[in-house]
Order: structure tokens, then C-alpha cells, then sequence
């Protein structure tokens, strides 16, 4: 199993970014994924979760801004973020397998991640 994520950097407040995960080594259409972050000194927290059937889930503070999507034929994952704020920067890290959507203890296999940061 491999998961690469791409598409961090640095941007304004206000600013969007798109975030990629590219995904190998495993069923990627019959597979729960998930968005996480991980700011300094603070715990990893689920942001998005997306179903094999297309059911999702966000947290509060990704509601509205960001939008989790999945191209099963490049079995790719993708982090659409809107309107970022300070607070969401962190390292943002895709995850496979996850039947508790923002769960992290629930996922198995996780990327490297990719930093994010918004000032």
C-alpha cells in the first residue's frame, strides 16, 4: 500500500489549494479514504472522509470550505480547500480505511503528508 500526497505550500489567508493523494498497492474504488492535519503540538484530526459509494463526511471547520472528492479511475484523492485560515495549517496527511470517517485510529495506511501553511 502507498499513498502519495502532493499539492501543499504556502498561501495567504483567503487563499485555495488543492490537495492530491495518489494511491497504489491496494482496491482504491472499494476503499473508505480520509483527509487528516496536524498542526504543532497538537493532535492528528480527521478533516474529510469519503465512501466507496460517495458518502461523505467533514469536520466543522472544513464544512462549507473544503470539498473531498475521488477519481477511482486514477485512483486518486482529492482536498479541494476554500476561503483557508491560519488555523489550517498543519500537515495534511490521506489515509485508507476508515469505517469511523474521522477517525484516525480507525485508518491503517497512511501517506507522508504534505504541509500546509496559511499566514
Amino acid at each position: 500500500v502507498q499513498l502519495v500526497e502532493s499539492g501543499g505550500g504556502a498561501v495567504q489567508p483567503g487563499g485555495s489549494l488543492r490537495l492530491s493523494c495518489t494511491a497504489s498497492g491496494f482496491t482504491f474504488v472499494d476503499s473508505d479514504m480520509g483527509w487528516f492535519r496536524q498542526a504543532p503540538g497538537k493532535e492528528r484530526e480527521g478533516i474529510a472522509c469519503i465512501k466507496p459509494r460517495g458518502n461523505l463526511g467533514y469536520a466543522r471547520s472544513a464544512e462549507g470550505r473544503f470539498t473531498i472528492s475521488r477519481d477511482n479511475a486514477r485512483n486518486t484523492l482529492y482536498l479541494q480547500m476554500d476561503g483557508l485560515k491560519p488555523e489550517d495549517t498543519g500537515t495534511y496527511y490521506c489515509a485508507r480505511g476508515g469505517s469511523g470517517c474521522l477517525v484516525a485510529s480507525q485508518y491503517r495506511y497512511w501517506g507522508r503528508g504534505t504541509q500546509v501553511t496559511v499566514s
